[in-house]
């Protein structure tokens, strides 16, 4: 059983398979099975049915069945879909379009943006199937630090130093 849930595995550096496969679970009304997610993660790294039974050892055909049967079945429920399922690409576009999808690896906020930068969020609308945010960004540039008389004398004195050497 181990060994099943390591087929596949380099799909979890794409998408969001443990709110994906709790959100299938409750389209199906229970847990999935590890072949149903080993089906799906097999789906979602784009291979097709028959590639995956490959990867399994399966026949085509058996694998072709058993997603009809589940993981189509399931996602259409969850998302709401009455067209039929004609390709197996079609899960994976559906899933990407309902966000399930990871985007690029999430770095908090604060770690991106210097120090004392400023977020002001201006507006939030909801348009159609998206939300919206405008906002100013402000990013304070190259800090110059201010330079005390002190410092000034010590460069005057290097300077005048230079010039007594070079004479």
């Amino acid at each position: 059983m181990a060994q099943i849930d390591k087929i596949f595995s380099q799909a979890g550096q794409e998408w969001d398979l443990e709110s994906l496969y709790a959100d299938l679970a409750s389209a199906k009304g229970k847990h999935l099975t590890p072949i149903e997610k080993a089906h799906l993660r097999g789906l979602l790294c784009g291979f097709s049915p028959s590639e995956i039974a490959e990867h399994l050892g399966k026949i085509p055909r058996g694998v072709e069945s058993d997603l009809c049967a589940t993981v189509y079945k399931y996602v259409k429920c969850l998302l709401e879909k009455v067209e039929k399922v004609e390709n197996w690409r079609k899960i994976y576009e559906w899933l990407d379009e309902s966000g399930y999808k990871s985007k690029l690896e999430q770095v908090p906020v604060k770690s991106l943006l210097p120090e004392q930068s400023i977020v002001n969020i201006t507006n939030i609308n909801l348009e159609q199937d998206k939300i919206v945010f405008q906002f100013n960004l402000t990013i304070p540039t190259s800090e110059v630090p201010e330079l005390s008389q002190q410092d000034l004398k010590v460069d005057e004195h290097l300077d005048e130093n230079q010039n007594n050497h070079n004479n």
